[in-house]
């Protein structure tokens, strides 16, 4: 009874904001909390960095219960993530859509509980990569969840979106924006659903990959800094690939009928390490002029005083376990490390000029594994392939920050990201004697070889197969949980999980 009134106080206050806010003038800035990392931090931990760095909204990846109870109480806004592993199931009937509702979202959405404002229905399911293997499922369950969440009162203020790579569309300039000729119809039912249900459409947009993916891309349109190199189209000068996107985004969205629809940046970052043209002071440049950009309000040449309605930086910490499908850079998008230690200075426009760091993070002894001076190195390299193998050595590559710390250095890189992925193991440290412990830091500029953490919730191993489907290894358990859940809906069976 209790909760049920609590929904009801979430659905008439839902309502009564509806009457009185439309879509604000002023952009939010979010971040992106991924958990794909072998030195994960509490989440009562990130929590607290949130509050602590005044960030008053979240984007999840999943719905991990952990998260989602750290959260309970913050004042966080939330946007909940429905990995696309999950779609088929939650298409199959609203059976399987109330029980993803009532575990995942109306069970914290009590008294002092956690605020979530979104669900993220899949991500990136258009990618052209997939090759339409998550389109046909995506608006069933929009539309089996939608019905789940007026069971519970909570329609009117959980709004359903549906994070789009900026490939849905396409076009040599931005005002002759369009969506993929073969999205064209499920674009037109999204856009007519977002539109009915008061959602946003949501996008993620990377300059960086525009510059990673071409040689040919003008490397100062990537950022907000001046450009010589500006896109003209027709009256309208672009100086920088973001407003590029976004307003090739707004054309395609104004040939469908819905040109004033509001958008949401879900990811937008840049990397420090891994690849040419990822490090610190790229990426402080890229999102200090982004954050600078968006909540200047002067908004793009299509839509002026209009920016985006929020902005999630992606992403909030680096994430270790991540695939490297995409490139080495894929686990190194965090503003802050593993640890929670701010990478650079970002003002982030909410309150505090540089950012604060995670509060009593428990590292293990500050000790290292290396490669032992007067050890013949010659066989080394099948330790090294070991190592790298299930530790994070992305680093080490091209244009990585420890790529020029010397052979001697690569190994004992190597060998100490596998011995604190170990909790520092003695035997871990071994390498048929090729490795030793040390309590001098080798650290060397900016090539830092890392202590692990003790305060770790859990090891995920697990790895994502891209950003757009990044989860926790808990979450990985979901997916196959929840898709044995629809199969046996499907056939008809009644199914009770706790």
């Amino acid at each position: 009874m209790l909760e049920a009134r609590w929904r009801w106080r979430w659905t008439f206050a839902a309502a009564l904001l509806s009457l009185v806010v439309v879509w604000r003038a002023e952009s939010a800035i979010g971040v992106n909390w991924g958990s794909v990392s072998f030195h994960k931090l509490k989440p009562s931990a990130v929590v607290d960095l949130l509050k602590d760095n005044k960030i008053s909204k979240v984007k999840l990846f999943d719905a991990d219960p952990d998260s989602l109870r750290a959260l309970m109480g913050s004042g966080i806004q939330v946007m909940v993530g429905i990995p696309n592993e999950m779609l088929a199931a939650l298409s199959s009937s609203t059976d399987a859509s109330d029980l993803w509702v009532r575990q995942n979202v109306s069970r914290y959405m009590v008294k002092n509980g956690a605020d979530i404002r979104y669900i993220a229905v899949g991500n990136e399911p258009f990618l052209s990569s997939y090759s339409g293997q998550f389109q046909s499922y995506v608006m069933p369950a929009l539309l089996n969840l939608q019905q789940s969440l007026a069971k519970v009162n909570l329609a009117s203020y959980v709004k359903l979106v549906v994070p789009c790579n900026a490939d849905a569309y396409e076009s040599s300039l931005p005002s002759q924006g369009a969506f993929r000729p073969e999205l064209t119809q499920i674009m037109t039912q999204l856009v007519s659903f977002l539109n009915s249900n008061g959602s946003p459409f949501v996008v993620n947009i990377y300059p960086f990959l525009s510059l990673y993916g071409s040689s040919d891309f003008p490397q100062d349109y990537a950022f907000f800094e001046g450009t010589s190199h500006p896109v003209t189209d027709g009256s309208n000068v672009y100086s920088n690939a973001f407003d590029g996107n976004f307003d090739t985004l707004v054309a395609a969205l104004s040939k469908l009928g819905y040109g004033e629809m509001p958008i949401i940046i879900g990811e937008v970052g840049w990397p420090t390490d891994g690849a040419i043209n990822a490090n610190l002071t790229a990426a402080r440049v890229f999102n200090q002029g982004l954050i600078n950009h968006v909540l200047s309000n002067r908004g793009t040449p299509l839509r002026p005083g209009a920016p985006p309605v929020d902005v999630y930086i992606f992403s909030l910490h680096d994430e270790g376990a991540k695939s490297t499908l995409p490139g080495n850079f894929e686990r190194h998008w965090g503003i802050f490390s593993f640890d929670g230690q701010a990478k650079y200075p970002l003002n982030l426009g909410l309150g505090g000029r540089r950012l604060k760091n995670a509060r009593n993070v428990e590292y293990l002894p500050s000790r290292w594994c290396v490669a032992k001076p007067s050890g013949d190195l010659s066989d080394v390299a099948n330790h090294m392939k070991l190592a790298c193998s299930v530790a994070d050595c992305t680093t080490l590559t091209y244009g990585g920050s420890c790529n020029g710390i010397g052979a001697k250095g690569n190994i004992s890189y190597a060998f100490n990201s596998y011995y604190q992925l170990q909790m520092q193991n003695e035997r871990s440290c071994d390498f048929d004697g090729l490795g030793v412990v040390t309590f001098l830091d080798p650290s060397v500029g900016e090539c830092r070889f890392l202590v692990g953490v003790t305060d770790t919730s859990s090891r995920s191993r697990s790895r994502s197969k891209s950003r757009s489907s990044t989860s926790s290894s808990s979450g990985h358990q979901l997916y196959r949980r929840w898709i044995i859940v629809g199969m046996l809906i499907s056939w008809g069976v009644w199914v009770f999980v706790m």
